[in-house]
């Protein structure tokens, strides 16, 4: 830890984690409910545990970005952070409105509009929040004097999943224009503005674990971007098929979505580049696995299998059904969740005491368990997903009587659901079984067993 601020980080990351575990079991609590009769239908049933689940998803990954930005930023500008106790209260504020949101669901207070169920209070306290993080991070910035390509598509990204949130705080009555504008902000989220985020955490880490030319892979970025603000934005209209919309929608979102993938393949070659340039020679190769892991994992889930069911002919018969949740889970993990967890792997060894900057044996087992377990489950949810398609929009079989025909695939699903439980649950351990670090380590006083890291 270069700057005693950095150190902000580590609270952010142990929020997100808490909030990872949490969502894993409403996950797990929302899969068993497809097996049998459900002991919790009348306190817990699937629209609030699915409703606590996806909203989770959504405000851990968001902090694990808040925590990963106020460790790289700091590094990138060699500048102590604007004001740490402006970090401090935006995570307190944050974490009342999320303990707060979800008893809400518990009790059906929500908005009923998917993945923005936040009562209106709630959106105004995540405004505040964003406003408070982007003020801390530019002043940072300013104050530095120093202004990399990587912060710069980092902030970018940042101010832009911000402003995009606007669209969620506005109310309407009509059902349809509610989803039209909805996906202005979760598209152009996760398909959009969060790519960039991706970018800026992928581009950091590989010029720090890889040594590979900073100026090479700042022009990579400067590709995602591109590919980014061209295909995503216009790639929405993938969610306007079957809503109400004009036809013409059709063609534009069947033709820009088959163009996303590309953006995704550019970040995994410039991964694949960079470790071909330097091997595994930096001795964090824990951190490595995980920011290859992203890259690749990526291209796989958010690539391979949207791509699989984007175009309309295809869409109209998998829009809805469990073929969304095998790309789902897969593109989520692949590029924000992995991408999260390599920033945290990366930045523990200077933020705890005792830990071993090449990663431990538990590390090692988290990683290679959560990616068994996810692969596991896209498999289920694929196979299921198939099933359904074929059974309830083809053959024209009810809904329960196809969901019976295929729960062998949700015993699959909730066996490997449990593997990757288990992967998570040893990642949140090994985070905190080691002491938090308060001085700043500096190369004088860095252990002689730990290589010093690389600093470019």
């Amino acid at each position: 830890m270069r700057y005693q601020s950095q150190s902000v980080a580590y609270w952010y990351f142990a929020v997100a984690m808490v909030l990872f575990g949490l969502q894993l079991v409403f996950g797990l609590l929302s899969a068993a409910k497809y097996l049998g009769p459900d002991p919790l239908l009348n306190i817990l049933p699937f629209d609030v545990t699915k409703v606590i689940h996806t909203n989770l998803l959504i405000v851990w990954v968001l902090t694990g970005f808040m925590g990963a930005t106020y460790w790289m930023v700091p590094d990138e500008s060699r500048s102590e952070l604007h004001s740490t106790k402006l970090a401090y209260i935006q995570l307190g504020l944050w974490v009342v409105m999320g303990v707060s949101a979800i008893i809400g669901y518990l009790f059906r207070y929500g908005t009923g509009n998917k993945l923005l169920e936040q009562p209106l209070p709630h959106k105004i306290v995540i405004v505040i929040c964003m406003l408070i993080f982007l003020y801390n991070i530019g002043m940072t910035i300013k104050k530095s004097g120093r202004f990399t390509t990587t912060e710069g598509v980092l902030l970018l990204g940042l101010a832009s999943a911000a402003v995009l949130y606007l669209p969620a705080l506005l109310h309407y009555e009509n059902y349809t224009v509610s989803i039209y504008y909805r996906w202005w902000t979760i598209h152009l989220w996760v398909e959009g503005v969060w790519e960039m985020i991706q970018g800026g955490f992928l581009a950091y880490l590989l010029i720090r674990l890889s040594g590979a030319d900073r100026e090479v892979m700042e022009k990579w970025l400067y590709v995602i971007v591109g590919l980014v603000f061209i295909a995503g934005i216009l790639g929405t209209a993938h969610h306007y098929y079957w809503v109400g919309v004009p036809g013409y929608w059709l063609p534009i979102g069947g033709f820009f979505s088959a163009l996303e993938p590309v953006a995704l393949v550019g970040m995994a070659m410039y991964a694949y580049y960079a470790m071909r340039r330097s091997g595994l020679a930096h001795p964090n190769k824990l951190a490595l696995h995980w920011t290859l892991g992203s890259a690749v994992f990526t291209l796989f889930g958010a690539g391979l299998l949207g791509f699989a069911h984007t175009f309309p002919s295809v869409n109209k018969w998998t829009h809805g059904t469990l073929i969304t949740a095998m790309h789902g889970h897969a593109a989520f993990y692949g590029a924000y969740a992995m991408i999260v967890m390599a920033m945290i792997v990366y930045a523990l060894p200077l933020l705890t005491r005792g830990r071993e900057e090449e990663g431990g044996t538990i590390g090692y087992w988290a990683f290679w368990l959560q990616l068994a377990g996810m692969f596991g489950m896209t498999l289920s949810f694929a196979t299921a997903g198939i099933g359904q398609v074929y059974l309830e929009r083809i053959l024209g079989m009810g809904y329960l009587d196809t969901q019976l025909k295929i729960q062998i695939h949700f015993l699959m699903l909730v066996a490997t659901a449990s593997i990757f439980a288990t992967g998570v649950g040893l990642f949140i351990y090994d985070f905190f079984r080691h002491p938090r670090r308060v001085e700043v380590e500096t190369d004088e006083v860095r252990p002689t067993s730990a290589p010093a890291r690389h600093v470019l």
